[in-house]
C-alpha cells in the first residue's frame, strides 16, 4: 500500500470526499489521487519593480540588522503531482503586504511611503530541489482594508511558464468569511485547500511560528513533453 493511504492528511481526505464514494472503494488511480490547489487571482499588486534582494528570507534585507515588524513565520512545504510524487525546478513566489499593510508596489508605497516598513522584503523566490520542498522566512499576513482575510500571494513557474497562481489564507480567521475574493474561490472544498495552519514553534522565544502547505499542480510542461514524445512514437 502506498505512502499516501498509511499517512491521510487533510488534502487527501478531501480528495477523495471530492470524488465520492467510489474513491473509497476503488483501487487505483483514484485511491491516491490528491486534489490540485485551486487558483486564485493575482491582484494588483505583484511587484512592478522587483526589489535588489529576491531571496526565500523577506525578514531581512540583504546585509541589514534591522527585521523586519510582524510575527516571523517558517512558511515550508513541497510541490506535488496529482498522484504525489515531488516536482523539481519550479520557482516559488510569494508577495505580501507588511504589518503595516502595505504592498510593494509603487501604487501601494508610494502613497504610503511614511507607513511602509522598509525592512521588509515583501517578495522573495525559491526553487525546488528533487524532494520538491520550498521554504520561506516570513511574516503572518495582515488584513487591510478591501481585504478583510490576511493572504500571502504565491506564484509557481518553471521557466518561462506559469503553472499556477493562488492565495495561502489562514485557517479559522475570521476574516475568510467576510471576504470577496476568497468567497469568490470555489465551493467549501476549493476554500479549504487554501487554508493554512499557523503554529507556535515550540520552545521559540520571540514568538515564531510555522506554516506548512503542500502545493498540487496538474499537468506541468514536463508532463507535456513526455505525452508529446509518447505519442510520436
Amino acid at each position: 500500500m502506498s505512502e499516501l493511504i498509511h499517512r491521510p492528511n487533510r488534502r487527501l481526505f478531501l480528495s477523495t470526499f471530492a470524488l465520492g464514494a467510489a474513491a473509497f472503494t476503488t483501487r487505483g488511480v483514484f485511491a491516491e489521487e490528491l486534489a490540485r490547489t485551486p487558483s486564485m487571482t493575482e491582484g494588483p499588486f505583484y511587484p512592478d519593480r522587483l526589489p535588489l534582494d529576491t531571496d526565500n528570507d523577506l525578514i531581512i534585507i540583504n546585509d541589514s540588522v534591522t527585521p523586519a515588524v510582524g510575527e516571523i513565520t517558517h512558511l515550508t512545504g513541497r510541490v506535488l503531482s496529482t498522484s504525489g510524487n515531488p516536482v523539481s525546478n519550479v520557482t516559488v513566489e510569494i508577495w505580501q503586504c507588511d504589518a503595516k499593510q502595505v504592498y510593494l508596489h509603487t501604487s501601494d508605497s508610494r502613497p504610503k511611503a511614511s507607513q511602509r516598513d522598509t525592512n521588509f522584503q515583501g517578495f522573495g523566490r525559491f526553487t525546488t530541489a528533487s524532494t520538491g520542498e520550498y521554504r520561506f522566512r516570513t511574516i503572518k499576513p495582515v488584513p487591510y482594508p478591501g481585504r478583510p482575510a490576511p493572504h500571502i500571494h504565491v506564484k509557481l513557474k518553471k521557466g518561462d511558464r506559469e503553472l499556477l497562481t493562488t492565495q495561502f489564507m489562514i485557517a479559522g480567521h475570521p476574516g475568510n468569511d467576510v471576504d470577496h475574493i476568497f468567497q469568490d474561490a470555489g465551493g467549501l472544498i476549493e476554500q479549504e485547500l487554501l487554508m493554512v495552519d499557523f503554529k507556535p514553534v515550540a520552545g521559540s522565544k520571540i514568538g515564531e511560528l510555522a506554516a506548512r502547505f503542500d502545493i498540487v499542480l496538474g499537468r506541468t510542461p514536463d508532463d507535456e513533453s513526455i505525452n508529446r514524445r509518447a505519442s510520436r512514437r
